[in-house]
């Protein structure tokens, strides 16, 4: 379990500027849902932890009422379960479910690139610039959480520039359910994280739209092989199944489907 003290640090000292400057969140229950997403995303609440409404209302200085609102959304969301007699909680992941959940990624987040590079503009853009300085700094301070939240923020202010809000909703749902504290712990992974973030925004600001959305793919496809140790095929950004013997944290390696 993360600390009050560490969770603080490493997100918190982000949290009322980023909210308020690049989300377009219209009431207190969304914000709330927000920080509380973004902690589970992150590592800040682990899986398996159960989260009470009193205690998260005094550690985001909110009443009770938009801390049980929020839940409620992040309960359909698939990023807190209810269990009879336990009350809420961080669901575990589940591994059989992983190589489907990565296939959509793929899909969604390569449509939601696209549409969001026909919106783009110069402010925007600035937006995902002063994000990514974000992550260059957490990285530099060696805080992992930190650096998860810089990319989660990236990501998703991308993906809300597409005003696809339906689509943004199903990537919600396949990110709640998606390991990321798994493949950033991987030697050199967040490294290579901001060389992967750099390249889509150099290709952003030359107006080369395929080539972006080709380096996210390639960016959201390596993160996968860190987690897998799969391969895929010289040239071919397709998902690719998991390598045999994949493991997930220790856990039963996923089924190998074919694409």
């Amino acid at each position: 379990m993360v600390s009050r003290g560490r969770r603080e640090s490493s997100s918190r000292s982000m949290d009322s500027a980023a909210i308020g400057r690049f989300m377009a969140f219209a009431t207190k229950q969304d914000i709330v849902a927000e920080i509380i997403r973004e902690r589970i995303i992150v590592g800040a609440y682990g899986r398996g932890q159960k989260l009470k409404q009193a205690d998260l209302a005094a550690e985001l200085g909110v009443s009770v009422t938009p801390v049980r609102e929020a839940l409620l959304t992040l309960e359909a969301e698939g990023f807190v379960r209810g269990l009879p007699h336990k009350g809420l909680l961080v669901p575990e992941l589940v591994p059989e479910m992983l190589w489907e959940i990565y296939h959509l990624r793929l899909l969604l987040e390569r449509e939601l690139t696209a549409a969001a590079l026909e919106r783009m503009s110069p402010t925007k853009l600035q937006e995902l610039l002063e994000l990514q300085r974000f992550l260059v700094q957490s990285l530099g301070s060696g805080d992992l959480q930190a650096v998860r939240t810089a990319n989660y923020r990236f990501h998703f202010r991308l993906y809300e520039i597409a005003e696809q809000p339906q689509t943004l909703h199903f990537v919600r749902v396949l990110w709640a359910k998606y390991p990321f504290t798994e493949q950033d712990v991987k030697r050199n992974r967040p490294a290579r994280m901001r060389t992967e973030h750099d390249l889509f925004l150099e290709k952003v600001q030359r107006k080369d739209h395929a080539g972006a959305v080709e380096a996210m793919v390639r960016h959201i496809s390596n993160g996968w092989r860190e987690i897998t140790g799969a391969s895929a095929p010289a040239g071919r950004l397709a998902p690719s199944a998991p390598a045999e013997g994949a493991e997930i944290a220790g856990a039963r390696p996923a089924r190998s489907r074919r694409a």
